[in-house]
């Protein structure tokens, strides 16, 4: 072998990093370590925080008062995820709650009269829960259509139903609550069973199905692609204006879930049921890793958020803060987890 062939050789084998090299290297390991469990760090601090300051935090019937208030949150913020992965937002959760609630409950109540027949048509327990679920359902698709068909943005149009839905709930209950819906009603919301709360049963349900759904199926990777790059899942054959629709019929069906668990609870539909509760849901959809431009979170994380969430507002409640200051305080976080997200994204 010639010396200029060494030569070549050698000039070509990579040099070893040097000591500086190794410990960028090692930091950034380090801050993408820190990015990806962020939200699981904060839950671990928030419990060692409030379980020194409070004594009641740890006892058991606290533990399931968190996981039943977390399940309503949770069955909402399930659907956000798909909306927000797609690249949307859906702030009628709310006020689809409070409707399918107040539906199910006249309809528990009441029955429905049909005036021009003389006929009052009676539902019991599964029939008026189907119906408060299609009430949901119908108001996600009005979503989609508006803005999938009509190129609406997503806050401008879910903002109007949301508005209109509220207006809805207070003429089909005329403003007052409709209560005493029966025991087997109540079931849903307060019953147990295995020893576990139902609430935490559904919510479970509904974060595995919609875990697989996300995770196994060509329709959860369209989500995926329509939120990262419509375009580009355009041109790839992806019919993004039925994958954004069937998002918000997804929302609208969870956020009816949960209408039917809150109303369930409290044996009442409230004419001012499911209000800020979207707050709550884009919360810990954001806090658990999801990108609010879309394409970027998943259903685990939302899960932890919204542990977040519920263990957060139980926290303050037992420490004696004034939920005014709960607010201030869920208000800072969503605002930290954007940044934090948007940083994430500047290091990439």
């Amino acid at each position: 072998m010639s010396k200029n062939t060494e030569r070549e050789i050698n000039n070509h084998v990579a040099e070893p990093p040097t000591v500086a090299e190794q410990e960028q290297t090692k930091s950034r390991f380090n801050l993408r370590y820190l990015a990806k469990y962020q939200s699981l760090i904060i839950l671990l601090g928030l419990f060692i925080l409030f379980g020194f300051l409070s004594n009641r935090f740890f006892t058991v019937g606290n533990l399931w008062t968190i996981l039943r208030q977390t399940s309503v949150n949770l069955c909402i913020a399930v659907g956000m995820t798909y909306v927000i992965l797609a690249g949307g937002i859906d702030l009628s959760v709310g006020s689809i709650l409070g409707f399918a609630g107040a539906v199910t409950a006249r309809l528990l109540k009441y029955g429905f009269t049909l005036a021009a027949f003389g006929v009052v048509l009676q539902f019991g327990v599964v029939g008026a829960s189907v119906i408060g679920i299609l009430v949901g359902l119908a108001v996600g698709f009005l979503n989609g259509f508006i803005i999938t068909f009509f190129n609406v943005p997503a806050f401008v149009a879910t903002l109007g139903t949301m508005t209109a839905v509220r207006g809805f709930i207070m003429l089909w209950t005329k403003g007052y609550p409709i209560t005493k819906l029966g025991e087997t009603f109540n079931t849903i919301g307060s019953g147990w069973f295995l020893g576990i709360p139902v609430p935490v049963w559904i919510a479970a349900l509904v974060t595995v199905i919609g875990s697989i759904f996300l995770r196994s199926t060509r329709f959860g990777r369209y989500v995926y692609a329509v939120g990262g790059n419509e375009k580009a899942a355009v041109l790839s054959g992806v019919n993004a204006r039925t994958t954004k629709l069937i998002t918000y019929m997804i929302s609208g069906v969870l956020a009816a879930v949960a209408g039917l668990i809150v109303t369930s609870r409290l044996d009442s539909a409230q004419p001012n049921a499911g209000l800020m509760y979207e707050l709550d849901a884009i919360a810990a959809t954001v806090i658990g890793g999801a990108s609010l431009s879309g394409g970027k979170g998943t259903i685990e994380g939302t899960l932890i958020g919204a542990l977040i969430i519920g263990v957060l507002n139980n926290g303050l409640v037992l420490t004696g803060v004034s939920p005014f200051w709960q607010q201030v305080a869920k208000g800072f976080i969503i605002i930290a987890a954007v940044i934090a997200e948007r940083m994430g994204k500047g290091r990439e």
